[in-house]
């Protein structure tokens, strides 16, 4: 079998240079093991803000511009709702808090996001001794849904094989790779945390952060907004939200702990004061990086090689962008933005 492309994983950096290839009637073949779930288990939420420092996102404006229509079109062609708007409300901890919202209005990059009247309203069953202040053009991807209803996708298109990939039985040859019985032009790896097993790209300074999410249902809590304070409350509907997230440096599984449960459980007790039930807990490695800019770009002495990673926890956002970036850069030899592309660590 010849084709142009293997990628190796489908979250949603891979997802995302798939949806390149086929733009592009490029032929491919997905590997996907089911070994990373960072993807499947997200909050998926979009925010341009950063609203621990009240600083922008790192070129948040122009990934809005590609990742927006890129989940109306997904949406379209999948014929599934992944993409819930909503606006984020932020709790102020204090007077302080407060004003350093009113000193970010200044800051051109976040005037479009921040809104300059603040949220003086109570919420029944929310915590809070000071006001809100409301973040516009937030949402959710549903990021579950999508890659599930991706993969039945690709399963009908006969271009997806769930299983692991052999990196030992891999032929680098001058102009071409094979791979068992396939042969192809180039390999995009895009496996998150799993790239640690990657011989060729697992020297890349890639960590892993797991995180825990919770999903309780509290009939009494009564938000239709996503809930911004020491941890985010997430409606899903029906009065079941998601809570979250952990950061553990330490621990490399992806099994929910009950470290994590009670870490959220006593932070959620200063964001919530009405009942709940937790319904589910779960947990994902996050890929991330030191400076907090993905891993793109072609290994360093093999060129049919690539990589595709480091999204951490934005990846929602950054997904769309930094795919098209790699497929414009390997078809077109544009260069990529020197921010991620690998060659940074050499």
């Amino acid at each position: 079998m010849k084709i142009d492309y293997i990628i190796v994983g489908l979250g949603l950096a891979g997802l995302a240079f798939c949806e390149e290839l086929l733009a592009a009637n490029k032929t491919f073949i997905v590997f996907e093991d089911d070994s990373q779930t960072s993807s499947l288990v997200a909050g998926g939420v979009y925010n341009p803000v950063i609203l621990k420092r009240y600083t922008p996102v790192w070129n948040a404006k122009q990934q809005l511009e590609i990742a927006l229509p890129f989940y109306t079109h997904l949406e379209k062609k999948l014929q599934i709702e992944v993409d819930q708007k909503f606006i984020t409300k932020k709790v102020f901890k204090s007077i302080e808090d407060q004003n350093n919202w009113f000193s970010a209005l200044d800051k051109p990059k976040l005037k479009p996001y921040l809104d300059g009247n603040l949220d003086t309203r109570k919420y029944k069953g929310v915590v809070s001794l000071y006001n809100f202040g409301n973040v516009n053009k937030t949402g959710r991807i549903d990021t579950l849904q999508l890659v599930e209803s991706y993969r039945k996708y690709l399963r009908k298109k006969e271009c997806i094989l769930f299983e692991q990939f052999d990196y030992s039985v891999l032929e680098i040859l001058e102009n071409k790779i094979r791979y068992k019985n396939i042969e192809t032009k180039k390999i995009v790896f895009a496996e998150g945390f799993g790239v640690k097993k990657n011989p060729f790209f697992n020297h890349l300074p890639l960590h892993e952060a797991k995180g825990e999410l919770l999903t309780i249902h509290a009939p009494n809590l009564k938000i239709d907004f996503l809930l911004k304070s020491t941890l985010f409350v997430l409606p899903l509907g029906n009065h079941y939200y998601k809570v979250g997230a952990t950061f553990n440096w330490k621990d490399k599984t992806s099994i929910p702990s009950q470290e994590g449960k009670e870490e959220l459980t006593n932070k959620l007790k200063k964001v919530i004061d009405v009942p709940y039930t937790i319904v589910q807990q779960t947990a994902g490695i996050r890929p991330t990086v030191k400076d907090r800019r993905p891993l793109v770009g072609v290994h360093s002495k093999h060129s049919q090689l690539s990589i595709l990673n480091g999204l951490g926890t934005r990846g929602v956002m950054i997904a769309p962008t930094v795919a098209k970036e790699l497929f414009n850069h390997l078809e077109y030899d544009e260069k990529l933005d020197k921010e991620i592309d690998i060659s940074r660590f050499f």
